[in-house]
């Protein structure tokens, strides 16, 4: 596997805050921040699986639908980018949340 996937910054996939919301119960929510940040906050639904974490095996412990769409969220849309590329790696349909939870936050009204 090439280090370039790890890198985070680059073009990936994006979805916005307004269409994660409206399609919230359709799609899988994959929150790559640490433990302490997703306790303090996170979108409902959402699992918390840290980028110093990921690897096909704690993907494949998540028991994700392949068949459903993965948003990964980060704080600011950096640390989400290599977990969109892992999973897009692994076969899943892989998104970033565009501006991470500051836009989740701005868009819901939150933090």
């Amino acid at each position: 596997m090439s280090f370039l996937r790890w890198l985070p910054f680059g073009k990936v996939p994006e979805l916005t805050a307004e269409r994660l919301d409206t399609q919230k119960s359709s799609i899988q929510i994959v929150d790559v921040r640490t433990a302490k940040e997703f306790e303090a906050d996170h979108i409902a639904g959402a699992v918390n699986l840290p980028i110093t974490h990921f690897s096909r095996h704690a993907v494949a412990e998540l028991e994700l639908d392949r068949d459903k769409p993965v948003v990964a969220i980060c704080l600011s849309a950096h640390r989400s980018i290599p977990a969109v590329r892992q999973l897009r790696g692994m076969g899943f349909e892989a998104y970033q949340l565009a501006g991470g939870m500051k836009a989740w936050w701005k868009y819901s009204g939150g933090n």
